[in-house]
């Protein structure tokens, strides 16, 4: 599975996104967090403002939705041309049916677990499922430190993915940086959110493809990679 990183526009300057946009070209995704003050004690942006990022950049948009309501609004997202839309688990009502619902609509549907949300009752949904994300700090704020205690919840999480023989991304979000990529990757994840760790470098380009190189690696010699 080939390793993607998707730097998170939170640390991005807000006043000049289409440009923050362009200065991290080559990276797979753009990673886009919504916070609604409600779900999460913080708030960022809504529908308008990524339909405007989706006509200002060719790389595709990955919508994390840390809102209230999710299963009303998160349709929304695919519409205003997000190509990945997640939802937290802890906020959907019906999250079968809304996972359905992104991915008839034309995008990648996954569902985002807080820390101290377990993996194991969700196994049945998986294959609804696109992509998981396993937050490795509390959604709300970038730039706060990684938290080391969610690695064993990763490894559960890729072990499950094998034993349904699924091709689900697992995504980590939340201090992953040169320090903890490599520990993401030896655990499970492919797919890395990074904020600050590329948006705060002073060639964010350049950090989007140190990451990448840092995971590849770590990838190539991680015991999960090798027996898939």
């Amino acid at each position: 599975m080939a390793v993607q990183i998707n730097p998170s526009i939170l640390s991005a300057d807000f006043a000049r996104l289409a440009e923050e946009a362009k200065a991290v070209e080559g990276a797979d995704w753009l990673h886009v967090d919504v916070m609604d003050n409600h779900f999460v004690p913080n708030l960022t942006l809504g529908v308008p403002v990524v339909e405007s990022l989706a006509r200002a950049t060719d790389t595709p948009l990955d919508c994390h939705l840390m809102i209230e309501d999710a299963d009303r609004w998160a349709p929304q997202y695919v519409e205003a041309g997000a190509s990945s839309v997640t939802f937290h688990v802890e906020a959907a009502g019906a999250p079968v049916r809304l996972a359905r619902e992104i991915r008839a609509k034309g995008a990648r549907a996954s569902m985002a677990l807080k820390p101290a949300t377990p993996i194991e009752p969700y196994e049945d949904l998986l294959p609804e499922l696109d992509m998981l994300l396993i937050m490795t700090v509390e959604p709300g704020f970038g730039g706060q430190s990684f938290l080391d205690i969610m690695l064993p919840k990763i490894r559960r999480t890729r072990e499950l993915i094998k034993k349904h023989g699924l091709e689900l991304w697992l995504q980590v979000d939340g201090g992953v940086s040169a320090s903890t990529i490599e520990r993401c990757a030896d655990a499970g994840a492919d797919v890395f959110v990074a904020g600050s760790a590329v948006y705060g470098a002073s060639d964010p380009a350049a950090a989007v493809r140190a990451l990448r190189t840092q995971a590849e690696v770590a990838t190539g010699k991680a015991s999960w990679a090798c027996d898939h």
